[in-house]
Protein backbone atom coordinates (compact mmCIF):
# COMPACT_ATOMS: atom_id res chain seq x y z
CA UNK A 1 0.00 0.00 0.00
CA UNK A 2 0.94 3.64 -0.48
CA UNK A 3 -0.09 6.40 1.89
CA UNK A 4 -0.78 10.12 1.86
CA UNK A 5 -0.60 11.29 5.46
CA UNK A 6 -1.38 14.47 7.37
CA UNK A 7 0.67 15.58 10.37
CA UNK A 8 0.21 18.38 12.90
CA UNK A 9 3.04 19.61 15.11
CA UNK A 10 2.44 19.02 18.81
CA UNK A 11 4.70 21.99 19.68
CA UNK A 12 3.13 24.41 17.21
CA UNK A 13 -0.35 23.30 16.16
CA UNK A 14 -0.46 25.84 13.34
CA UNK A 15 2.29 23.79 11.60
CA UNK A 16 1.01 21.00 9.39
CA UNK A 17 2.60 18.65 6.89
CA UNK A 18 1.31 16.44 4.08
CA UNK A 19 3.50 13.65 2.78
CA UNK A 20 3.50 10.29 1.04
CA UNK A 21 5.20 7.02 1.83
CA UNK A 22 5.09 3.27 1.33
CA UNK A 23 5.92 2.59 5.01
CA UNK A 24 3.80 4.80 7.23
CA UNK A 25 5.13 3.54 10.56
CA UNK A 26 8.80 4.06 9.61
CA UNK A 27 8.08 7.47 8.09
CA UNK A 28 6.31 8.69 11.23
CA UNK A 29 9.21 7.47 13.36
CA UNK A 30 11.57 9.43 11.11
CA UNK A 31 9.47 12.59 11.54
CA UNK A 32 9.32 12.13 15.33
CA UNK A 33 13.09 11.76 15.55
CA UNK A 34 13.70 14.92 13.53
CA UNK A 35 15.18 12.98 10.61
CA UNK A 36 13.45 15.06 7.95
CA UNK A 37 14.82 18.53 7.25
CA UNK A 38 11.40 19.96 6.37
CA UNK A 39 9.76 18.87 9.62
CA UNK A 40 12.64 18.61 12.12
CA UNK A 41 12.11 22.11 13.55
CA UNK A 42 8.58 21.32 14.67
CA UNK A 43 8.73 17.74 15.95
CA UNK A 44 7.13 15.82 17.60
CA UNK A 45 4.23 15.34 15.21
CA UNK A 46 0.73 13.96 15.56
CA UNK A 47 -0.84 11.85 12.82
CA UNK A 48 -4.11 13.57 11.89
CA UNK A 49 -5.09 11.06 9.22
CA UNK A 50 -4.02 9.10 6.20
CA UNK A 51 -5.36 7.66 2.95
CA UNK A 52 -4.12 4.26 1.76
CA UNK A 53 -4.25 3.34 -1.92
CA UNK A 54 -2.76 0.49 -3.92
CA UNK A 55 -1.89 2.71 -6.90
CA UNK A 56 1.33 4.70 -6.27
CA UNK A 57 0.59 7.14 -9.07
CA UNK A 58 -2.82 8.04 -7.60
CA UNK A 59 -1.27 8.61 -4.16
CA UNK A 60 1.24 11.01 -5.72
CA UNK A 61 -1.58 12.84 -7.48
CA UNK A 62 -3.55 13.13 -4.24
CA UNK A 63 -0.55 14.48 -2.34
CA UNK A 64 0.12 17.10 -5.03
CA UNK A 65 -3.58 18.04 -5.06
CA UNK A 66 -3.69 18.55 -1.27
CA UNK A 67 -0.55 20.71 -1.34
CA UNK A 68 -1.70 23.10 -4.09
CA UNK A 69 -4.50 25.50 -4.96
CA UNK A 70 -8.00 24.16 -4.55
CA UNK A 71 -6.74 20.95 -2.91
CA UNK A 72 -4.94 22.99 -0.27
CA UNK A 73 -8.16 24.93 0.34
CA UNK A 74 -10.09 21.64 0.54
CA UNK A 75 -7.63 20.23 3.08
CA UNK A 76 -7.74 23.42 5.14
CA UNK A 77 -11.54 23.41 5.16
CA UNK A 78 -12.20 19.72 5.66
CA UNK A 79 -9.12 17.96 7.03
CA UNK A 80 -7.28 20.31 9.40
CA UNK A 81 -10.07 21.72 11.64
CA UNK A 82 -10.56 20.12 15.05
CA UNK A 83 -13.12 17.67 13.78
CA UNK A 84 -13.94 14.77 16.16
CA UNK A 85 -13.31 12.19 13.43
CA UNK A 86 -9.74 13.47 12.99
CA UNK A 87 -8.78 13.77 16.65
CA UNK A 88 -5.94 11.64 17.93
CA UNK A 89 -6.99 8.44 19.60
CA UNK A 90 -5.03 5.72 21.30
CA UNK A 91 -7.17 3.03 19.73
CA UNK A 92 -5.99 1.89 16.31
CA UNK A 93 -8.03 -0.22 13.95
CA UNK A 94 -7.00 -3.88 13.80
CA UNK A 95 -5.88 -3.43 10.18
CA UNK A 96 -4.00 -0.18 10.80
CA UNK A 97 -0.45 -0.07 9.34
CA UNK A 98 0.66 1.53 12.62
CA UNK A 99 0.09 -1.64 14.66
Amino acid sequence: MHYVYLLRSLNNTSRTYIGLTDDLKARLKNHHEGGTATTSKYHPWELVGYVALADRRRVGELERYLKRGSGHAFARRHLWPHHPALRRTDKLAANSPLR
